[in-house]
């Protein structure tokens, strides 16, 4: 019985290769022959291994989660509801002046074309999923007292990602680390009080 030839590339390597390549230009701005070459394989390997560029993408995505941006789920388990909002805003202030431009979930949510629909509502997902996971903390702070108990938590869940997400843009645009830290600071300068 005949065998396939072994594989002669590290999977997970050439997936951070790849996730870097979609990092830095987003997923309609990156041509498969980027990803060939910055990957150092040829098509018929990328189909094989990863399966088409939306799969490759969200394997790449997945890769992100697990080591880039795993400060997220680090800053979840924050001791307090504000170490948290700080945590999450620090940990993409120093990822987003640190890689490649950006953060991949803003870059990836750039996708427009029919052909990006996969990965938009994907990323969508994932970002509400992110939402409710940042409400839910919030919730329990209400209930622990770290929050007054009529903090709206899902409001302002919201407003960290909305001020986290527009973090990331502005690095991408080239704002320094000095200038996101005092955005951030102003942010959690209205912090609500407990009771």
């Amino acid at each position: 019985m005949a065998t396939g030839r072994p594989r002669e590339f590290d999977l997970d390597e050439r997936l951070g290769r790849a996730m870097r390549v979609f990092w830095r230009q987003g997923y309609e701005g990156t041509a498969l022959a980027d990803l060939t070459e910055a990957m150092g394989i040829n098509k018929p390997s990328l189909y094989a291994a990863y399966g088409n560029k939306a799969a490759l993408f969200l394997k790449a995505v997945d890769h992100y989660e697990a080591g880039p941006a795993s400060y997220v789920g680090r800053a979840l388990a924050a001791p307090t509801a504000r170490a948290t909002a700080e945590a999450l805003m620090r940990g993409a202030i120093e990822l987003t002046t640190s890689g490649p431009g950006g953060c991949l979930f803003v870059q990836g949510a750039l996708a427009t074309g029919a052909q990006g629909a996969q990965v938009r509502d994907e990323l969508a997902a994932r970002r509400r999923a992110a939402h409710v996971s940042m409400r839910e903390r919030f919730e329990r702070a209400c209930a622990e007292g770290d929050l007054a108990p009529d903090v709206d938590a899902d409001a302002l869940a919201r407003s960290i990602w909305a001020t986290t997400y527009g973090l990331s843009v502005l690095a991408a645009g080239g704002a320094t680390v000095a200038e996101l830290s005092r955005a951030m600071d102003m942010a959690l300068a209205g912090w609500p009080g407990s009771h």
